[in-house]
């Protein structure tokens, strides 16, 4: 299959749904509004929906009930970014080569900026037509916002990025690296990949698979963004540091060095894609999303 092309696709839909979604913009509030869509719209990859979305067609989910899903979860990783970047937690001036939100509208409004787009996320799972209600026997919606709410919370991303600011500076072992790659990163990856599957109709044992699958490329994701920040290179989450080390921060390379972070980085892929072996060419998508991860240019 075309990656690119899917990938594009995909992400055009996304982007299309993400600006009817937005709550119009009123004067007294305007430059709430300009500050969500400056970070919303800052170029993102829309890995998290994307993957929310071929889980869903890999599940034999038709139709678009997923899309008001998978908007809510970029909404979410956008409101993540907003405030990781603040001052007081990453201190980043620039996110894909442009300002971050607060060096453009200040610290408060971007604070709001982030309340504000976490908040419309759960409006937004929340407004769902009367059949997604009911279908499913009943409280499919319920269930899905709880699962995104778990990992989206404090036990974790919020979770793992408290972990990750209170390890900055100290030496740290790696099961405390992978207590925050698996909250801070993998947490959303894993929901994205769930609510997709379960959305879209997935048995126990294509449930259980799709499951496995996050799991594994969730690290993985995280793994190879910390590679690639070290070497100064822009990572999957479109910063471009290169300093990961010398901030002290806990990460795979810090503690196993970046070959053998490689290494289990493509390790992890081909646990996910061979997790994905109950499932037939419907879930091509996400083998090719997972063998891309790993493939950028270290």
């Amino acid at each position: 299959m075309d990656l690119r092309r899917y990938l594009q696709e995909k992400k055009e839909m996304v982007d299309s749904a993400l600006e009817r979604y937005l709550p119009k913009k009123e004067e007294f509030t305007s430059n709430l509004h300009k500050a969500m869509r400056h970070s919303l719209f800052a170029g993102g990859k829309r890995i998290r929906p994307i993957l929310s979305i071929a889980s869903f067609e890999a599940a034999g989910g038709k139709g678009e009930k997923i899309i008001p899903f998978a908007c809510a979860l970029e909404m979410i990783h956008t409101y993540s970014l907003i405030h990781d970047d603040l001052p007081a937690i990453d201190n980043d001036d620039y996110r894909r080569g442009k300002p971050t939100c607060h060096k453009v509208f200040g610290e408060a409004i971007a604070i709001l900026a982030g309340d504000g787009l976490l908040t419309e996320a759960f409006k937004l799972m929340t407004n769902q037509p009367a059949e997604n209600h009911l279908s499913s026997g009943g409280g499919v919606v319920l269930g899905l916002v709880n699962e995104v709410a778990q990992a989206a919370g404090v036990l974790g991303m919020v979770g793992g990025q408290v972990v990750d600011i209170e390890s900055e500076g100290k030496a740290v072992d790696l099961p405390t690296v992978q207590y925050i790659h698996t909250r801070k990163t993998g947490a959303m990856i894993l929901a994205s990949v769930r609510v997709g599957a379960r959305l879209g109709g997935a048995k126990e044992e294509i449930l259980k698979a799709l499951t496995r699958y996050g799991e594994n490329l969730g690290l993985a994701f995280q793994i190879v963004d910390d590679v690639l920040n070290v070497e100064g290179e822009a990572g999957l989450m479109g910063k471009k540091t290169g300093s990961d080390l010398s901030r002290g921060k806990a990460t795979y390379p810090s503690v196993l060095g970046v070959e053998e972070s490689k290494k289990r980085a493509t390790e992890l892929v081909r646990l996910a894609v061979d997790a994905l072996e109950p499932l037939g060419p419907e879930a091509d998508p996400l083998r090719e999303i997972a063998r891309f991860v790993v493939a950028r240019e270290y």
